[in-house]
Order: structure tokens, then C-alpha cells, then sequence
């Protein structure tokens, strides 16, 4: 037995977005992405942590009208928790459709955040839907998904964090239309901080100022440069009335680093910025 029609509808509908995410655009990549989707084109998004890329891909569903189902990918992530799976449910068997069914069937985005992080096995699941097919098959039922139209399949990870070990094998990633992520320039991150946590534009651009010198300690202590995320975190904490030294230690300095060394540097980097 399957779900219902009614039910279904339902699912799909909780993932219209019904409010614009703030997004500006940094060079081009809202045109490549509205070319991507008018060619039913995959499209995977590199870039390093907290640099807007999940940000980016709501604004583009809200953009384009269509649902987006995300899921946060892990190494425990199977081809049936894309897929679906059988259910009991008041005594009888019930097919569950899982997030990548949904978006096939009902014309959604689906993407797949960090995919690098769920098994290679699990990964292979997604190819019949990234060339000229655009299948899926379900095993488990024996059938075959054909994609609608406005089905498009949307993939991130952070290059920075990858080994040999958990990288995209090529066969995948030439599969993909990539756009390259980087934090924002400083003008634009200032308005960005300013915008979100409502903060005023001149204290927006010293945390700006701030997240940029942090960076420029990447592999001096840190693995990875500060994320407009944290730099957000610590504006909205200043906003409502947290010391900048608080704020700054409490969503930049220890979520950074547990160094008790480079956590001086920045702890120096803030006193003398504020």
C-alpha cells in the first residue's frame, strides 16, 4: 500500500518557502544557477564553511517557485533514507517516500548538503538522475522514477576539509555544473552582518574587519578561516547589548579553536580591533 495522494501533496507543500532568504549575489552565480535549471541541469556548490552556499540554494528555490527538501548528509545516510522504505502503520505495510523520491515525483530541488560525508555506495544512487536519464530506480519496489521537469538535483561540500579518503570520486563529479564559494568581499560581508543581525553599518564593518584578519591565520593556528556564520553570531549578540569582547569570544574565539595559543591571537586581534 502507498500513501495517499492527499498526504503526498501534503509532504511536498511543507517545503515551499514562503519567505525570501536575504541573498547578494558576489559574481554571477545566480545566472549560471537559473541556466542550470532551465537546462534540468545538477548543479554542486564548493565552497568553505558558512560562506552562504545553503543560503544561496533557498533564495534560488524561493526564486524559481519550487520546493526544497535538503538533507544533511552522514556516513550512516543509506540509499533508503533517500529512497523510502516500507512502514507499518495500523497494521499494514505503508511505503514511505524518502526526501529524493519526493523531489523526483513532485518537481522539487534536493539538495545534498556535504556530500561528501555519506557513503560511497550511497552516493552511486544519485547517478541515473545527473545524465540525460533522469531515473531513479527503486529497487525496493521494482520500479523506475522518471524526474519531472523542474526536478533538480543540488549538491555542497567543503574542499577544505577533504582527504583522499572522503572526496567526490571523479565519476560523480563529472556529473555537475560547479560554482566555486568564498566568503563575500569585505563591503559586501559588512552588509551582510549588518542586514541579519541588524546591527549598526560602523560596528558591522569592524567585525568585518575582524573576520578578515582571523583568515589570514588559516594554517597559523587555524584549519579553516572564521565563517560569515560566526561573524553574523557575534553581531546579533552585540545587538542586544553583549559586551563586543564577550561576543567575540563566545561565537568566534572558542568556536574556532581549543589552541589556548591562537585563541590569545584572536583574543589580541579583538581587543584591538573594539
Amino acid at each position: 500500500m502507498t500513501t495517499s495522494a492527499t498526504e503526498t501533496h501534503s509532504a511536498i507543500a511543507a517545503y515551499l518557502l514562503n519567505r525570501e532568504p536575504y541573498y547578494s549575489e558576489v559574481s554571477g552565480e545566480i545566472d549560471i544557477f537559473h541556466s542550470a535549471a532551465k537546462l534540468k541541469m545538477p548543479v554542486l556548490l564548493k565552497g568553505p564553511t558558512g560562506c552562504g552556499k545553503s543560503r544561496f540554494v533557498q533564495s534560488m528555490a524561493y526564486r524559481l517557485g519550487r520546493p526544497l527538501i535538503t538533507v544533511a548528509c552522514h556516513e550512516d545516510l543509506t540509499a533508503s533514507d533517500l529512497v523510502g522504505r516500507y512502514l507499518l502503520k495500523n497494521d499494514e505495510t505503508v511505503w514511505m517516500d524518502g526526501p529524493l523520491s519526493l523531489a523526483v515525483k513532485h518537481g522539487a530541488i534536493c539538495y545534498l548538503d556535504e556530500i561528501v560525508e555519506a557513503r560511497k555506495d550511497t552516493t552511486v544512487l544519485i547517478h541515473p538522475l545527473t545524465d540525460d536519464r533522469r531515473i531513479l530506480p527503486v529497487e525496493k519496489r521494482g520500479e523506475v522514477l522518471k524526474a519531472t521537469d523542474d526536478f533538480m538535483l543540488v549538491m555542497s561540500y567543503n574542499p577544505g576539509y577533504q582527504s583522499a579518503i572522503k572526496d567526490l570520486k571523479q565519476s560523480t563529479r563529472q556529473r555537475f555544473l560547479a560554482i566555486e564559494f568564498d566568503y563575500p568581499p569585505r563591503d559586501l560581508e559588512c552588509q551582510i552582518i549588518a542586514h541579519e543581525s541588524g546591527i549598526d553599518p560602523a560596528i558591522a564593518a569592524q567585525i568585518g574587519k575582524l573576520g578578515e584578519k582571523i583568515r589570514n591565520l588559516k594554517h597559523h593556528g587555524l584549519d579553516e578561516g572564521v565563517s560569515t556564520r560566526l561573524l553574523v553570531y557575534a553581531a546579533t549578540l552585540i545587538h542586544q547589548g553583549v559586551s563586543p569582547q564577550q561576543a567575540c569570544a563566545a561565537a568566534i574565539v572558542h568556536p574556532m579553536s581549543d589552541d589556548a595559543e591562537t585563541q590569545r591571537g584572536m583574543h589580541d586581534l579583538v581587543a584591538t580591533i573594539f
